[in-house]
C-alpha cells in the first residue's frame, strides 16, 4: 500500500513538473469589469490608459459575443465553463420555479452554491484538480466552491459574505485592514459604494496575489455596471467608472510585479455584457391578463390558475406557459400577439434554443422557459403585475442589458496580454466568450472537458 502511494504521489509530482515545463503561463488572472462594451475601447472620452497598454503589448478583440441572455450570473459562468447557458446550468440571474410559484434569485448568490447549480466543470476545477491553486473574488455563481482556494463570495449580506469567504483569507483581511466590514454598508450605499466595493476587492485580490501567488484568480470589478444603470451607456458617469476600474486593473499589475510573477502571468481583461440606453419599459403580462392567460391575486401576485407569465430579465423576457397539455396552442396564439408589441425586436421559439441561444427545452430543464422575448434600443422589459398599460414611459433614462447576444450593443472587450501571449498589439475581430475558458485552460497546460469554446490559438505564442 505505501509503494502504491508513494508511486501516485510521485507521478502526480511528474505531472505537474511536466505541466510547469509545457504551459506558456504559471498564473493567469481573470478580471471581469461588469458592463464593458466593446464600444468603450476605441471611444476616445474613454480614458482606461492601463487597459489600453495591455492591449498594445498583448491581443485585443474588436468584439466579444456574450451569452444569452445578457446578464451578469449567465455570461460569467460561461467566462470559466467555455460552454452556453442551457449546458452549464446558470441560465439567468432569475428563474421562475413552476412547482414553488415564484421567481428564484440566482443574483448574488443568496440561496445556492455553486455545486448546485453549476452544471460543467469550470477552469478553477480543473486547475485545483492539476494540482495548482486558485482564487475567485466576488465572482458570480461560485459560492461555496470547493475548488476554490481562497475566496469571497459575490453576495450582499455581510453574514454570507464572511460565511463563505475562505477562514484564512477573512482573518488576515482584517488584520491588514482592508475594510471588509463594509461589506453589507457599501452594498446598500448605491453607486458611491459600488465603487468602494471595487477598492476593497481589489485590495483582496492584490494580498491573495502577493501572499498566496495563485495560478488562476478571478476578480468581478461592479462599479462600472451599476454607473450604466443608472444613467445610461457612454455617459459621464460611465467614463468615470470605466477609469476607476482601469486603476484597479493597475493595482493587481504592481501586486504580480511586488510579488516577483510578472513576467510569468496572463492578464485577460474581458466583461459579461454591454448595454444600451432605455426610457420606456414593456410589460407582455398586460397583453397575457388581456386574454385570461395571466391571472393576479388582488392585482399583486400571480393566481395559480394562470396560463402563461413573462418574467422579465433586462433586456429580455422568459415566457412561461404553465398549461402543458395546451402549449402548442397557446404558444401559437401568443406569439404573434407578443411579437406585434411596440419595442419587441424578436422572438426565440422553441425550435431554435438550442441553435440560436445555447438553452434547452422546458422538458429537459423545468427552469428554462417557453418563449424568449428581445427588446428594441430604448426598451426595457418589466413584469408588474400590478401594471395596466403595455408600454410605460420612464422619467429619467436608465441603462440595461439582457438582450439578444446579437444586438450590436451587447458585444464586450476582451484584452489577454502577458505569459504565453502574443507581443504587437494584434487584433482579432471577432470571438465568443465561451472561447475565455479554454484559451485560459491552454495558457496553464489544462484542459476543460466538454468545452464548445475554442482556444484562440492566434492570440498566443
Amino acid at each position: 500500500m505505501k509503494s502504491s502511494r508513494r508511486l501516485l504521489v510521485a507521478i502526480a509530482l511528474l505531472s505537474a513538473a511536466v505541466r510547469a515545463i509545457a504551459a506558456p503561463a504559471e498564473h493567469v488572472i481573470l478580471v471581469s469589469i461588469d458592463g464593458w462594451a466593446h464600444h468603450y475601447f476605441d471611444d476616445p472620452r474613454c480614458h482606461m490608459p492601463t487597459v489600453k497598454k495591455l492591449a498594445a503589448e498583448g491581443v485585443r478583440a474588436k468584439r466579444m459575443q456574450c451569452s444569452f441572455p445578457t446578464v451578469t450570473w449567465t455570461n460569467h459562468t460561461t467566462l470559466v465553463t467555455g460552454v452556453n447557458p442551457g449546458k452549464h446550468g446558470v441560465l439567468s440571474n432569475d428563474y421562475w420555479d413552476r412547482e414553488q410559484w415564484k421567481k428564484i434569485p440566482l443574483i448574488p448568490d443568496p440561496i445556492f452554491n455553486k455545486e448546485e447549480i453549476v452544471k460543467t466543470p469550470t477552469i478553477y476545477d480543473v486547475v485545483k484538480q492539476a494540482g495548482m491553486t486558485t482564487a475567485g473574488v466576488i465572482w458570480p455563481a461560485s459560492r461555496g466552491a470547493k475548488t476554490l482556494d481562497w475566496t469571497v463570495p459575490d453576495v450582499f449580506e455581510q453574514e454570507l459574505f464572511e460565511k463563505y469567504g475562505t477562514p484564512q483569507l477573512i482573518a488576515e483581511a482584517k488584520q491588514l485592514g482592508i475594510p471588509i466590514e463594509k461589506q453589507m454598508e457599501w452594498c446598500k450605499a448605491g453607486n458611491p459604494g459600488k465603487a468602494q466595493r471595487d477598492y476593497m476587492y481589489s485590495q483582496l485580490a492584490q494580498h491573495i496575489i502577493r501572499t498566496k501567488k495563485p495560478n488562476f484568480l478571478a476578480l468581478h470589478l461592479v462599479s462600472l455596471d451599476s454607473f450604466e444603470h443608472a444613467h445610461g451607456r457612454q455617459v459621464p458617469e460611465a467614463y468615470w467608472a470605466a477609469n476607476d476600474s482601469d486603476n484597479r486593473v493597475a493595482d493587481l499589475i504592481r501586486a504580480t510585479e511586488e510579488a516577483g510573477i510578472r513576467d510569468k502571468t496572463t492578464f485577460v481583461i474581458t466583461t459579461d455584457h454591454g448595454f444600451i440606453t432605455y426610457d420606456k419599459l414593456i410589460n407582455p403580462n398586460v397583453v397575457l391578463k388581456q386574454d385570461g392567460l395571466t391571472k393576479t391575486v388582488l392585482g399583486k401576485t400571480l393566481d395559480k390558475s394562470s396560463k402563461v407569465f413573462a418574467m422579465a430579465e433586462g433586456g429580455a423576457c422568459f415566457v412561461y406557459v404553465f398549461d402543458q397539455a395546451n402549449r402548442y396552442s397557446i404558444l401559437a396564439d401568443i406569439t404573434p400577439k407578443l411579437a406585434a408589441i411596440e419595442g419587441v425586436e424578436s422572438i426565440v421559439e422553441r425550435k431554435d434554443f438550442k441553435t440560436v441561444v445555447g438553452h434547452l427545452l422546458s422538458e429537459e430543464d423545468p427552469r428554462e422557459p417557453d418563449l424568449f422575448l428581445s427588446a428594441k434600443d430604448g426598451y426595457n422589459f418589466t413584469d408588474s403585475l400590478a401594471d395596466s398599460a403595455v408600454i410605460t414611459k420612464v422619467e429619467v433614462a436608465k441603462g440595461s442589458h439582457g438582450y439578444l447576444h446579437t444586438h450590436p450593443d451587447m458585444g464586450g472587450c476582451f484584452v489577454i496580454s502577458g505569459a504565453g501571449v502574443k507581443t504587437g498589439g494584434s487584433v482579432i475581430e471577432k470571438i465568443d466568450n465561451r472561447d475565455v475558458a479554454p484559451t485560459m485552460a491552454k495558457l496553464l497546460g489544462v484542459t476543460i472537458p466538454g468545452v464548445e469554446g475554442r482556444v484562440l490559438e492566434e492570440a498566443l505564442k
